[in-house]
């Protein structure tokens, strides 16, 4: 039988040392944020040591986003109360990659030992084809120094084993990138025609009082508009109830 815990992906699995190696991040950062309650607590395992899952990894980038977007931890506080806490490491790893694509980030070379300290483990050709397909990675030449995506590369990393071939990534890519274009296009005109005075600096401070709200709503929206697909799709294809249906749903 599982746990809550590890039903929401925050169960055993990583020391402290390994979290923070994997979120790229440091131990002090770790129980710092565990103590301002931004963490869930570990699994408490043998001899006491607490372990960690792809949760509390998930939850990590997300605060992290949150901090370079110009949110304060009280900020982030409250944007992390407002979040259901049934949430699944794949929900928040969708929380923070809308957020993160309010201002695109600058690309950071890096090194493979590195990516793969990140990963948790040595990364195939494959596993690098499948990040540069969807555009976490960038590898301008065999000998060129490697380059990542800060805002794509947690989301790739944690993408890698699902059994999608790059082709596939790269269409759905391309597809997300073209509706959030376009929704980021109807966003930017409403903001201008809100704002009393239309200039930069209205338009800046009304998009940041706007965001964490319409990052929510987006977020939401697409989760329910997902399910609903697949219900209509398990439903045409006459899906056994308890099947496949079940599995998909349950895992958004």
């Amino acid at each position: 039988m599982t746990t809550r815990a590890e039903e929401n992906g925050t169960g055993t699995g990583l020391t402290v040392d390994e979290l923070a190696a994997r979120a790229g991040v440091t131990v002090r950062t770790v129980r710092f944020y565990s103590t301002r309650g931004l963490l869930p607590p570990p699994e408490i395992g043998p001899r006491r040591v607490g372990r960690y899952g792809a949760g509390h990894l998930s939850r990590l980038a997300l605060i992290e986003e949150l901090q370079h977007q110009g949110l304060t931890l009280a900020a982030i506080e409250r944007y992390l109360r407002r979040l259901p806490e049934d949430l699944s490491p794949h929900d928040l790893a969708i929380h923070r990659a809308v957020v993160s694509s309010w201002t695109p980030d600058e690309p950071e070379e890096t090194t493979l030992a590195e990516l793969e300290r990140r990963a948790g483990r040595p990364l195939s050709e494959d596993d690098l084809d499948r990040l540069t397909a969807m555009g976490a990675l960038t590898r301008p030449s065999p000998d060129a120094a490697l380059h990542v995506d800060p805002g794509l590369l947690s989301l790739g990393l944690q993408l890698l084993d699902v059994p999608w071939p790059p082709e596939t990534l790269v269409a759905a890519r391309t597809i997300l990138l073209r509706h959030a274009r376009a929704t980021a296009r109807e966003l930017t005109r409403l903001f201008h025609d809100e704002a009393d005075a239309p200039d930069v600096a209205a338009m800046k401070s009304l998009s940041a009082h706007m965001q964490p709200l319409v990052v929510q709503a987006l977020v939401t929206a697409f989760q329910r508009s997902l399910k609903e697909e697949l219900r209509e799709l398990y439903e045409r294809e006459g899906a056994p109830p308890g099947g496949q249906a079940d599995i998909g749903l349950g895992s958004l």
